[in-house]
């Protein structure tokens, strides 16, 4: 039988990265440390690329490999501490790239990054080397980025089933939540979010069709920012949805995330979802992280994506009050449309995904060239790929027909229609709004490889089916394990909702450090 390539060539890549460089000091703290507190310490006090990617890598040896064994890391950069050793010396000449300059950064491993494989999490790709970069990771060493490694995902971005568990991957096994360890990382960024929450890199990236950058996010304490469908490119990602698809970053802070969307966003000529925006000029981002940004703005509540579970309740009357203490205007909204779309999203996801995927495999030379394909190795290979959930989401796309079916082209357009002009933007029109809010979701479950997620609620798939921004802020916890707010707005306002973002983040300051919990203590038990 075929061996496969798992979770411990991770630990052996450490090893000998490590035993090939000098170790770093031992007082380099990377725990909660921010891109810009990062930046000035290579600056003013010394600090190496090579000696911050040496203590992360440390920090995913302790943490992700071994202690409360995370298993959110699949597989590191082998040139890592050469491409920091680079970035060093350009820093020394004094040539620097950008912000990100000898910044180590995390992608989830549905994005081309080489030379490390691009597996969608299943042992189909698990030997996939793409020839080049993916778009948005070119800009990111561009602005100087180190790639440190690629992250654990729920295989194929969660679209195999629909009993599948988050974070449960063929090739990279279960990641957990590193709040309480045996509670879901939800999502399919679900390694990203684990990882970037317990500090393993400066930031990551992860990808969203709806809800894996939110949610994943919002259970690990963390901001996601979910852009506009064409604001960052899709090309050399893995797809599942071109109507819908997106990356975005995941990340400690509102700073930290809008540093990373500033590079990542720009215009790519080959995805046809760029021509829709008609102002194509750069964007910093960090110009709008400001503390009053709140004052004067009028807030919508969506108070029917509320009612799912009441500590989370709780938690978003407490945020409701923060909104009010920083000068905004607080009202109940309604998104007139809500839970009209969800049979046409689907059925606009199935068709999508056979075509969009059948295309990215052969254009990147892939060892399997169609969904079809794939289909057959898992059957073939159904004790690894297959334990504890099927492949019927699989099998219901493979029995669609081409973009051209008006099945689908009624599904997509009505879909759109209903989330974005009928929904999002009748809801800020008529009370004259700048954002809507809500629960972002649940506090994570326990895992369950045997019945699947547990999914009680959530508020960011009207954003997501309308193709339109969301960000997700820490607003407390419940029980220890961490919820968000999200907030919502029209096509192409990340700035004004990064400026609200970050002004409940600063009167709210919830993001609390990960414990590493074994298990959620029970009140009375032994």
């Amino acid at each position: 039988m075929r061996r496969f390539p798992l979770a411990i060539a991770i630990p052996m890549a450490l090893a000998l990265l490590a035993a090939c460089q000098p170790r770093p000091p031992a007082d380099i703290a990377v725990e909660e440390t921010s891109i810009a507190d990062l930046q000035r310490q290579m600056s003013d006090h010394g600090l190496t690329s090579h000696a911050l990617v040496q203590a992360y890598l440390d920090r995913i040896a302790a943490l992700d490999r071994a202690g409360p064994t995370l298993n959110s890391v699949i597989e590191l950069n082998p040139d890592a501490l050469r491409e920091a050793d680079a970035l060093d010396a350009q820093r020394s000449a004094g040539a620097l790239r950008g912000p990100l300059h000898g910044i180590p950064v995390l992608l989830k491993d549905n994005i081309d990054a080489t030379p490390m494989a691009n597996s969608a999490g299943s042992l189909a790709l698990a030997e996939h080397r793409p020839r080049s970069d993916a778009f948005l990771v070119a800009r990111l060493r561009e602005a100087g980025a180190v790639i440190l490694g690629k992250t654990n995902l729920s295989e194929w971005a969660n679209f195999r089933s629909s009993r599948s568990t988050s974070g449960w991957s063929g090739r990279g096994g279960q990641t957990k939540n590193p709040y309480v360890l045996d509670r879901n990382p939800c999502g399919s960024s679900s390694g990203t979010g684990a990882a970037i929450a317990a500090s393993l890199a400066a930031a990551g990236i992860g990808t969203e069709t709806d809800g894996s950058i939110l949610c994943p996010a919002a259970v690990a304490g963390l901001v996601g920012i979910k852009p506009t469908v064409g604001l960052v490119s899709r090309g050399g990602i893995i797809p599942i949805a071109v109507s819908q698809d997106t990356a975005g970053p995941m990340a400690r802070s509102v700073a930290d995330a809008a540093a990373l969307l500033t590079i990542i966003a720009a215009p790519d000529a080959d995805d046809p979802a760029a021509a829709e925006r008609s102002d194509t000029t750069p964007i910093d981002y960090t110009a709008h992280l400001k503390a009053d940004a709140l004052r004067g703005a009028r807030i919508g509540v969506v108070r029917k994506l509320m009612g799912y579970q009441p500590d989370t309740d709780a938690a978003m009357e407490r945020a409701i009050d923060a909104l009010r203490a920083a000068g905004a205007t607080v009202v109940d909204a309604q998104i007139p449309t809500l839970g009209q779309w969800g049979a046409d999203e689907f059925e606009v996801l199935l068709y999508e995904f056979r075509n969009g995927l059948d295309a990215y495999l052969a254009s990147s030379d892939a060892p399997y060239r169609s969904l079809d394909e794939l289909i057959a190795f898992n059957n073939a290979h159904a004790e690894q790929e297959m334990p504890f959930f099927a492949q019927e989401t699989f099998e219901q796309a493979a029995a669609k027909g081409p973009l051209t079916d008006k099945a689908y082209l009624a599904a997509r357009d009505r879909a759109r229609r209903l989330a974005g002009p009928e929904g999002i933007d009748a809801a800020l029109e008529s009370q004259h709004l700048d954002a809507l809010v809500a629960p972002t979701a649940a506090p994570a479950w326990p895992i369950d490889l045997v019945n699947g997620d547990h999914f009680i609620g959530a508020g960011y798939g009207a954003a997501a089916v309308a193709r339109y921004p969301s960000i997700t802020v820490p607003m407390g916890d419940v029980h220890g394990l961490p919820v968000g707010i999200v907030f919502m707005g029209a096509a192409w306002s990340e700035p004004r909702l990064i400026g609200l973002a970050y002004a409940f983040e600063q009167v709210s300051k919830a993001r609390k450090p990960p414990r590493f919990l074994p298990a959620l203590a029970v009140p009375g038990g032994k």
